[in-house]
């Protein structure tokens, strides 16, 4: 075939009528402030809001104030962590109170950059999406009058009918899918749309991404749960330990449902470098929904993995021991027993509690009194105390101890005032002492104490496990998962999807047969433009075969390049180019 060429270098700049050959509806960001006057003024940063630049750097800065919301604990998710983190950080906490640092994802300027994110996205998404339906709507743009200006282009001659050939041409193009278009002895091709349908979900995924967690914001709610083996609780306000709803999820949208622990599961590496790593917490529960109590099932809640009840989920975030203590008066009434939660405080479950007895009746001295004891319970502790104090050795139940203090006076309770019931208040209280010094016990499963002074016994009956649940109601997760599967597949459609043009003329020469010519147009450099047109040009030779004159004038042009002499060698050079000579 003579005069085929295939040209993959940068072409020369396109005259003013090829910027309608732009592959790409992103619409153009403009230089500085359009207009004169405020207006202007607007109208320049409303462009720079909704330009790419803008959003991903509003995404980044959503990003980055996400992550005060991974590292401080939140009101929203666990308010006990939030207040026992206070009381360890006194000094910092009510700096982060008015930074909104407890509740990040409600705070005001995290909800500014979202706020600012949806306008940009929407601001970009809008006319982008309309100037990409006009494309649609639009017949592939027409052959440019010199195509041998595009970066891949081939030409030969033909005896072949030029409308022949062009429809020829628009058929095969049809059969790879492009969408072609026949007009005047021309056939104009696009392919690739899904590159920009790709760049559209992308940023419509990203919509809906921001609105789902909008809406969860608005219509979600968390409450907390500590529960110790054998208790149960019915999902009312009443009976959760906090709540925290929002704008559309209050306490009385609560979802219906009834939750009993039956048993807590706990294990961990008793060997080796990790020793007192834990690798198992499963709380064994029973449920029921609504207020049927004859469909109560069995299930299991471990860490990540929530037991779903209704449109609530049930978290694992929290587990512990709990002493159960009977304390009798010096009547020998049992004045209190019952398993009472200790906190940990490290990762051997070192745990400190308090147990307060406000019905212990008439003292020894014959007055109304109160009781209030304080310790450590230790899952495995210590032969003995000196030097390192009351901790434990290892978070499994080896060597159970309870350690306690004895106080007696006004626990406040009867003020009406709330405390913390893991917290106990000696302002009003005095220590007992035995041999004038402050009492205290160390007792093991199955040990009692007689306290100084006739106030009665305290036994250590034995203990059980607690765990502390998470319950979240966020109707908006389906659709911020959603969003982000889509915006993953319009990213990998916008990546690996090529926007191209191809165009096919067939021009009736005036001494006799066609001129064909080809060329196309990628948005990218790539060469899978020059492969398609090498393939195409191959297929259309079946309908319009290169005439004989132009492949002898092909085959001398070859002939002479093959019998071109070599440039004489230049005597001043060295033999050897590399050569420092």
């Amino acid at each position: 075939m003579s005069n085929t060429t295939t040209d993959t270098e940068q072409p020369p700049p396109a005259p003013a009528d090829a910027e309608a050959e732009r592959l790409s509806t992103a619409p153009v960001e403009s230089e500085g402030p359009a207009g004169i006057g405020a207006l202007g003024w607007v109208r320049w940063m409303w462009r720079q809001l909704t330009s790419m630049r803008v959003a991903l750097i509003l995404l980044f800065l959503l990003s980055l104030a996400a992550i005060p919301g991974s590292l401080i604990p939140q009101n929203g998710q666990n308010q006990f962590k939030v207040e026992m983190w206070k009381t360890q950080h006194t000094t910092v906490a009510p700096i982060y109170e008015k930074l909104q640092l407890f509740d990040v994802y409600s705070s005001v300027w995290f909800s500014a950059i979202y706020i600012l994110l949806f306008v940009s996205l929407a601001g970009c998404i809008v006319p982008r999406t309309w100037q990409f339906v006009g494309v649609l709507r639009a017949q592939p743009p027409a052959a440019p009058r010199n195509l041998t200006r595009m970066p891949v282009y081939a030409a030969w001659r033909t005896e072949a009918d030029a409308d022949v050939v062009a429809a020829a041409a628009h058929r095969l193009l049809h059969r790879r899918r492009f969408r072609a278009h026949l007009a005047g002895g021309a056939v104009a091709a696009e392919k690739g749309y899904l590159r920009e349908v790709g760049n559209l979900l992308f940023h419509l995924s990203l919509f809906a991404l921001l609105g789902g967690f909008a809406w969860a914001s608005l219509a979600s709610g968390t409450g907390g749960k500590l529960m110790v083996e054998g208790d149960g609780y019915a999902n009312t306000i009443t009976q959760l330990d906090d709540f925290t709803g929002s704008a559309f999820y209050t306490s009385d949208d609560l979802d219906p449902f009834y939750l009993k622990l039956n048993g807590f599961t706990a294990k961990f590496q008793d060997q080796g470098d990790q020793i007192g790593a834990a690798r198992q917490f499963t709380a064994h529960v029973g449920y029921y929904a609504g207020s049927d109590a004859s469909k109560l099932k069995q299930g299991t809640i471990e860490v990540n993995h929530p037991l779903e009840i209704g449109g609530s989920k049930v978290f694992l975030i929290g587990h512990g021991y709990a002493p159960v203590i009977t304390v009798r008066n010096g009547k020998g009434e049992v004045v209190y027993t019952g398993a009472t939660p200790f906190l940990p405080q490290d990762a051997n479950l070192t745990s400190t509690g308090v147990v307060k007895v406000s019905d212990y009746g008439m003292g020894p001295k014959g007055e109304k009194t109160q009781l209030g004891f304080s310790g450590f319970f230790l899952p495995t502790a210590p032969l003995s105390f000196e030097g390192t104090g009351p901790i434990s050795l290892f978070p499994g139940d080896a060597a159970p101890e309870l350690v306690l203090n004895a106080y007696e006076g006004d626990l406040g309770t009867d003020t009406g005032l709330p405390q913390n019931v893991y917290q106990l208040n000696t302002k009003k209280m005095t220590q007992l002492t035995q041999d004038d010094q402050p009492a205290r016990a160390l007792l093991k499963p199955g040990q009692g104490w007689t306290l100084p002074g006739g106030y009665g016994t305290v036994t250590f009956e034995g203990y059980k496990q607690w765990a502390s649940f998470n319950i979240s109601h966020r109707p908006g997760n389906s659709i911020a998962l959603s969003g982000a599967v889509l915006a993953i597949l319009g990213l990998i459609g916008s990546l690996f999807v090529q926007r191209r043009r191809i165009w096919v003329r067939a021009v009736a020469l005036p001494e006799g047969g066609t001129l064909v010519e080809l060329a196309g147009l990628a948005r990218s450099e790539s060469a899978k433009i020059a492969e398609e047109l090498a393939e195409l040009a191959v297929d259309l030779q079946d309908d319009a075969p290169a005439s004989e004159e132009d492949e002898d004038d092909q085959d001398d042009q070859d002939d002479e390049t093959d019998r071109a002499p070599e440039a004489p060698a230049d005597p001043t050079a060295p033999a050897d180019q590399n050569s420092k000579e």
